[in-house]
This record gives structure tokens, C-alpha cells and sequence, in this order.
């Protein structure tokens, strides 16, 4: 949905609705949601608010919809990572890794839209700040689910070992203070499936 290559050609073809969505995530990501009105996304989309309002009932609604389908990505990549390495949730594990690794170009000069949108979007009770909290405890339920199917003796701390160097990573890639990000990452992650992997503690229960 982010890239730009040939947009006022690419845009010309899709429906309302997407053309809508499609402006909305551009303008969200250049200039933030609270500095973008829906005129100015009426206008990138080619169209008029009175068209946006028969698709989306407020801004915020349009909001919660450009992050739902964001999540959804994110979702459709746990669903790919387990398809490829069916039975094999170690490899699940690192594939996901993978995917943040390599999403991280993109990262760096817009950020992540749920890090991004959580700063803009201090009530709780906004709807949009509901998909990104529904979408971050489906996310951890999986991996923890991950880790339980990969025989990790704590797949609870190792899920939120795992997420913390994975938004981590996000972060640092966006405000530059750490180079090579995506190798580092990797060898993390790497590490603590290894760690949490060692026969260290079964060795040590042997000597009692």
C-alpha cells in the first residue's frame, strides 16, 4: 500500500473506497493523522469530502480502517511464516524475524504507522488506538503460541524477549542510533531461541 511508483496513473484505476484509503495512508505517514484534514485527503484522492463521508462516517473511522488493514498485513505475515514452515515453529519464529528485518528500509524514513498513530492517539478509547491494542495481543498470543510449539521452557518471556527487540528495532532504525539493525536483529533473535534452547538447565537438575 506504501509505494508511490506511478501513483496518479495506479490511483486513476482503483475503486472510491481504496483511492480514499490509498490517500489517507499517504498523507498519515508523510504528515501525521492529527496535522491532515479530510480535504486534503479529498484532494490527493481526487474527489470530495461529501464522497469520503459516504464511505467513512468520521475521520477517525477512516483512521481505524487505514490500521486495520495495516494489521492485517501483519497478520497475513504470521500466516505466511507458518504456512511456509509448517510443523517447524522455531523457523516460524525466525521468518517473522525476517520480515521486520527486512521491512526496516522502509521504516527508517516513515516510521512504524501503529508507533507513529499510538503518539498521536492518547485517548484509549479511540477506535483506531482499539485496533492497534486488539492487533499487538493477537500478535503476542501467536507468538507465544510460537514459542509454546517450539518447546521453549518460558514462551511467555520469550515472546516478549522477541517483541521487545523486534518494536525495538523498529524505533532505533527510525531515530538512527543503531547502524545495521537488521543484521543485529536477526542475531538476537537468534540468540534467545538459542538461550532459551540450552540444555544448560536440564544439565545443571542432573547434578542434584
Amino acid at each position: 500500500m506504501t509505494s508511490t511508483a506511478g501513483r496518479p496513473g495506479r490511483v486513476a484505476k482503483l475503486p472510491p473506497r481504496e483511492r480514499i484509503l490509498d490517500a489517507a495512508e499517504e498523507l498519515f505517514l508523510d504528515e501525521g493523522i492529527r496535522r491532515v484534514g479530510v480535504q486534503a485527503i479529498a484532494d490527493k484522492a481526487e474527489t470530495t469530502k461529501m464522497a469520503i463521508y459516504r464511505h467513512f462516517d468520521t475521520k477517525d473511522a477512516l483512521v481505524a480502517e487505514w490500521l486495520r488493514i495495516v494489521a492485517a498485513e501483519y497478520q497475513a505475515a504470521f500466516d505466511r511464516v507458518e504456512a511456509e514452515h509448517p510443523g517447524r515453529p522455531g523457523e516460524q519464529i525466525l521468518a517473522l524475524a525476517r520480515f521486520v528485518a527486512e521491512g526496516l528500509p522502509a521504516v527508517s524514513h516513515r516510521g512504524c504507522p501503529f508507533i507513529t498513530s499510538l503518539a498521536e492517539l492518547p485517548d484509549r478509547a479511540h477506535p483506531a488506538r482499539q485496533v492497534i491494542e486488539s492487533h499487538k495481543a493477537l500478535q503476542t498470543r501467536r507468538l507465544v503460541g510460537m514459542c509454546v510449539g517450539a518447546g521453549l521452557p518460558d514462551p511467555e518471556q520469550t515472546a516478549a524477549e522477541i517483541t521487545f527487540v523486534l518494536e525495538g528495532a523498529q524505533v532505533s532504525t527510525q531515530n538512527g542510533s543503531v547502524d545495521r539493525t537488521g543484521d543485529r536483529l536477526m542475531r538476537i533473535v537468534e540468540g534467545i531461541l538459542a538461550r532459551h534452547h540450552s540444555p544448560a538447565g536440564a544439565s545443571h537438575a542432573t547434578t542434584n
